[in-house]
């Protein structure tokens, strides 16, 4: 699926309410869908989940997401041994989780499957709750693992921009078993039985689940805000939810990432009134950084560039993939008229300019990194320019952010942030929402998922301010299994393996724990590689031993280090050597690690790798 296919399909657009995405009633036409490999899931008729045993347990098992923002996935199986159901089980997300400061090198992390991997063919169904990395980002690399032919269930957006990374992905493609659902989907997954709700993100087609099981039943929020004076970023379903509760939940499983902030979530009402007097103002270009997938954000600025005359240029693969794919579905009303292409931008005043761009959080190769560090073929940061960062910065790029802001700064332009408007409303329920979706639901038992350890006991505070008791509030961790009973859910001593799995070029896995420290190491104090051509009869060092150093001393300015470095070395290879027949040489290498690491910590309080070459003539 090309961008190139999407574009040259033809089908009648749908007129949608200006700034909104609530989709017209009704699905997009057959050949639309199929176009992504789509299918309308069947929808049962009554929810009734089949009734358990007095021992039936749900075992709730959490591979990401619960010590650390992103890598959210997580897994529901049914214990009633004896029953037809036993064993079966549902996933709800397959999230990746992008690389801290202390692990050079990995481009991102994605779930441990290990427990999943012998009880797969009981997987009744994967349930994608929006089209984030954080929450779809590891498919491409789980699935194949699993099995390709497990129904998958999403929004119509969530499963086309999945199908498009899944086109995008360079290792053996596999066809996914595609299902569409919306807001008032029901279905029948063996021993569960679900429904979903629609909740106000910051992508279109977020949902969360409710999981209909003998025990009782589990609501899943996924990530969302309560927006109640907009519907431009969807709507979270409170009547539906309000029902939910009245009918009786077990389990709330609730989004913690903005837990630590007072409060209610800005509405995007708000943010739409900021950006509108921007827009209005710009004296010059005005260059617009945010995530590619913030399309309710993007959808507001194609509106007001309509409003005032304005050319509107999209430039980052991803950004203009996402935005098209959105326009298609019918998630985005853009007047053509107003995109141009990048070549284009000559032809207009200055002021008459709107640049999207990726790279925000500062990334090396996005556009806006290009942009100002000049690497850019066409677009280059001129004094007059206003730059926005219509984004809240993920923790651990604030020193790349800043850089950013500073170059620009440097080059003339102006800079716009959310610290100094509201020109970012996060998608995630703060805590005055959080308290109203508890007081809606009144879920016997809460878990805090969705963030850090923190979050989530910052989560259960909340909790038990808006009425709950804590002996009701489970905090638990990834991989530790939690059991739900009737009228009862309880932490296991149990763990299943849920570990880092990193992912460095085509590698997956293959990198440990041991080779992230090397990496460490070798970026805080460098490599110290020592190659002695020894005689193998008489154990003498033939000539000088030859030193290569990178990262630890600049050889040239450390000459009487260097010498001495290289009589230590003849000294311990021929007292290692001495009277020793046959030779171990693993040994002396070992005895070349230890005693000339020391010497170098003595010398310079650095601990260099010291990496032994010795060869025998």
């Amino acid at each position: 699926m090309t961008e190139k296919n999407i574009r040259r399909t033809s089908q009648p657009q749908r007129k949608k309410p200006e700034g909104k995405f609530t989709k017209t009633s009704g699905r997009l036409e057959a050949p639309e869908m199929e176009l992504f490999g789509i299918k309308k899931a069947v929808s049962i008729q009554k929810i009734a989940p089949p009734k358990g045993s007095p021992n039936a347990k749900v075992r709730v098992i959490p591979l990401g997401g619960l010590e650390e923002v992103g890598r959210n996935m997580m897994y529901l199986e049914y214990s009633d041994p004896g029953s037809p159901f036993n064993g079966d089980i549902i996933i709800i997300d397959m999230g990746l989780q992008f690389p801290e400061e202390n692990m050079p090198g990995i481009d991102l992390i994605i779930p441990n499957i290990k427990s999943l991997i012998n009880k797969k063919h009981k997987i009744k169904g994967v349930i994608i709750t929006h089209a984030h990395y954080d929450h779809m980002g590891a498919i491409p690399y789980l699935m194949p693992e699993l099995k390709p032919t497990i129904p998958m269930f999403g929004t119509d957006l969530t499963l086309a921009l999945i199908a498009k990374r899944q086109e995008e992905y360079q290792s053996p493609r596999i066809h996914l078993n595609f299902n569409e659902i919306n807001n008032d989907t029901k279905l029948d997954l063996g021993a569960f039985h679900l429904e979903f709700f629609g909740v106000s993100h910051n992508i279109p087609g977020a949902v969360g689940v409710v999981v209909h099981s003998p025990v009782g039943t589990i609501l899943h929020t996924g990530d969302f805000k309560i927006d109640q004076k907009s519907k431009i970023s969807g709507t979270t379903e409170m009547d539906k939810l309000k029902a939910f509760g009245e009918k009786g939940v077990l389990l709330l499983m609730s989004d913690s990432t903005n837990a630590r902030e007072p409060g209610h979530q800005y509405s995007e009402v708000e943010i739409q009134m900021e950006m509108d007097t921007i827009i209005k103002n710009a004296p010059g270009r005005l260059i617009i950084g945010t995530f590619a997938s913030l399309l309710g954000r993007l959808n507001e600025i194609f509106q007001l560039a309509e409003k005032y005359d304005k050319r509107v240029v999209v430039d980052g693969r991803s950004m203009k993939s996402n935005i098209e794919i959105a326009r298609r579905l019918g998630y985005m009303r853009i007047n053509q008229a107003l995109m141009i292409d990048i070549s284009e931008i000559k032809k207009y005043p200055s002021q008459k300019i709107i640049i999207l761009a990726t790279g925000a959080q500062g990334e090396e190769n996005a556009v806006l990194m290009r942009i100002v560090t000049r690497r850019h073929k066409i677009l280059h940061i001129e004094p007059g320019d206003t730059v926005v960062f219509s984004s809240s910065v993920i923790p651990g790029n604030e020193r790349s952010v800043q850089y950013l802001t500073d170059k620009l700064y440097r080059d003339g332009a102006e800079v716009i942030n959310y610290k100094m408007l509201d020109i970012h409303a996060g998608g995630h329920a703060k805590q005055e929402d959080l308290k109203n979706l508890i007081r809606t639901v009144k879920p016997k038992f809460l878990m805090p998922i969705e963030g850090n350890h923190s979050f989530l006991r910052i989560h259960s505070k909340i909790a038990q301010a808006a009425g709950m008791t804590k002996d009701k509030i489970i905090i638990s961790d990834n991989g530790r299994v939690v059991e739900v009973s009737k009228g009862k859910v309880e932490m296991t001593k149990e763990y299943v393996p849920a570990n880092y799995i990193m992912v460095d070029g085509l590698g997956v896995g293959d990198v440990q724990e041991v080779v992230l420290r090397d990496r460490q190491a070798l970026a805080e104090d460098g490599i110290f590689v020592i190659i002695a051509v020894v005689d193998s009869q008489s154990g003498k060092v033939r000539g000088s031993p030859d030193i290569i150093s990178r990262g630890f001393v600049y050889l040239r300015e450390s000459k009487e280090l260097l010498f001495q470095t290289r009589q230590i070395i003849k000294r311990i290879i021929e007292d290692s050597t001495n009277n020793m027949h046959p030779v171990n040489w693993d040994w002396v290498k070992t005895s070349l690690r230890d005693k000339v690491g020391q010497f170098l910590f003595t010398k310079t309080e650095r601990r260099p790798m010291v990496l032994p070459v010795v060869i025998e003539v």
